[in-house]
């Protein structure tokens, strides 16, 4: 977002009035404002946010400097719980204007995280200073009040915590135009943790500082927190990794079978909802996202004129399309971080009833993860407008799915995509291009002329035979969704083969 729209510049300048407010009374004469303590915490403030900026150093050490704001807040803790609340928020603010941002305009951007962090600050040191915070630390030979202590510096997290949530949420809502439920959603639970763990570095780092070994000790306190935010940032950047070795598989698709663009991220959206209302771990609910995203990476292996295919399919290309799990799952069998998607991958089109493919496993023999990605993937299948077909009303989808739900379909699968559906609807678009129209044919291979043109024999070149008309019936399930049908087919393919012929029997295609 280049351009600040004008109710989130308002906001910024109503924050940024706010914080000057308040940390006005520390510049005021008269003010008994420690300034050598400002300036030592301001400065290890922006000493530590500043190699995050340095893209110098970040790329000398091999992408491994801590990367955003809030790293080092056990700084800014430390100046709540040690100066009042007006000299506190001063310390805030070098480190935040020297802080490192992604995306233009910086200088907004660094004027609300300046005005931002400046006001969580000055609050906590209100909450700590109201409960004898700076008491409770002792001083010099004197010990400090333990366990006292913890309570002063947990308000004071706490504070911190809930006064950031609440601005970061009037921000997003203000320059994203989010609802006010859809932008504080999650913030809160996503911070709380964090915050609470860098009350007690900051409470260390004021107990040390306070101490007789006098400011250097309280430095101590920074050399793990470095470490974990070393840590932190190498996950991160791990994860990254992951989710653009999952953008490069599934725009190949994409490219390679232009009907069912987007399928894919919705049928991982949709497998996401489903687990969540199963009250699956959140690192499983990361997995079945990747499962419902990759689920029809096998269409790689599919040769490209059967995908794009617009007459009905014959048995043979049946057959090759069938094969599509099994491609998928040697794909991506060595990506160690996918986990259970894997299965998934292999057996989403198994049927409960035991009708499925590739291995026609029955009931609880189908990974759990592949049952709910073939609710997910069904789901949409009917829900999307492709090239070839109409989308159908999600409360028609809803009820195909429970008709085919104990003989297609897991019933528990389908009872949680209708409960979630309830909770959060579903937002459906055209999978291909906004307006569905049939891509064209391949076109045939252009006739070698002859060498030596011969007026008495040369004949005039064929021309293309028109297309076929339209059919009343549904064309044949192409990949990446089953046309709006009497029943579901497994989702966006065709039903199981009914042929005993072994898989390695199959003849093989090229691309």
């Amino acid at each position: 977002m280049r351009v600040i729209p004008r109710a989130a510049a308002v906001y910024i300048g109503c924050a940024l009035l706010a914080a000057g407010a308040c940390a006005l009374p520390a510049v005021l004469p008269g003010a008994a404002t420690p300034w050598g303590t400002v300036a030592l915490l301001a400065a290890l403030y922006a000493l530590c946010e500043l190699p995050a900026r340095c893209r110098l150093l970040d790329r000398a050490l091999g992408g491994s400097v801590p990367m955003g704001t809030g790293s080092f807040f056990p700084v800014l803790l430390a100046s709540a719980l040690l100066l009042p609340p007006a000299a506190a928020a001063l310390t805030a603010l070098p480190g935040s204007l020297l802080a490192r941002v992604e995306e233009p305009p910086a200088g907004p951007r660094r004027a609300w995280r300046a005005a931002a962090t400046a006001l969580a600050v000055w609050a906590a040191a209100l909450a700590a200073g109201a409960l004898g915070g700076s008491a409770a630390l002792g001083n010099g030979p004197a010990a400090p009040d333990f366990p006292y202590a913890l309570l002063p510096a947990g308000a004071a997290a706490l504070t911190f915590c809930l006064v950031l949530t609440a601005l970061d949420g009037g921000i997003r809502a203000t320059a994203d135009g989010l609802p006010a439920g859809a932008a504080w959603r999650g913030l809160l639970g996503r911070a709380l943790a964090p915050h609470t763990v860098h009350g007690l570095a900051g409470l260390m780092m004021a107990v040390l500082w306070r101490s007789s070994y006098g400011p250097p000790a309280a430095l101590f306190v920074l050399l793990p927190m470095y470490i974990s935010c070393w840590v932190f940032a190498q996950y991160h950047r791990e994860r990254a990794a992951h989710q653009a070795t999952i953008r490069a598989l599934v725009q190949a698709v994409d490219i390679k079978d232009r009907y069912t663009r987007g399928h894919s991220e919705r049928v991982g959206h949709a497998s996401v909802l489903i687990a969540r209302e199963l009250g699956m771990a959140e690192d499983r609910l990361d997995v079945v996202r990747f499962a419902g995203i990759l689920h029809d990476v096998g269409k790689l292996g599919v040769p490209t004129r059967v995908l794009r295919k617009d007459g009905p399919l014959t048995p043979e290309e049946r057959s090759v399309i069938e094969l599509h799990p099994e491609y998928g799952h040697e794909m991506v069998r060595g990506i160690g971080f996918l986990g259970e998607a894997r299965a998934a991958i292999l057996h989403h089109h198994e049927r409960m009833d035991g009708s499925g493919y590739p291995y026609g496993l029955h009931g609880e023999q189908i990974p759990e993860f592949a049952r709910v990605v073939a609710v997910a993937d069904a789901f949409d299948a009917m829900t999307s407008t492709r090239s070839y077909s109409r989308a159908r009303p999600v409360p028609t989808a809803v009820a195909e799915l429970e008709r085919c739900a104990g003989s297609h379909f897991d019933p528990r699968m389908v009872a949680a995509l209708v409960r979630a559906l309830d909770r959060h609807g579903w937002q459906t678009d055209v999978t291909a291009d906004e307006t569905p129209q049939p891509l064209p044919p391949l076109p045939a291979p252009r006739p070698t002329p002859p060498p030596a043109p011969r007026p008495t024999t040369a004949a005039a070149p064929q021309p293309t035979p028109p297309p076929a008309p339209e059919s009343s019936e549904p064309p044949a399930p192409q990949p990446g969704g089953s046309p709006a049908s009497a029943a579901p087919a497994g989702g966006d393919l065709p039903p199981p083969r009914t042929s005993d012929t072994p898989l390695t029997a199959r003849p093989k295609e090229r691309a």
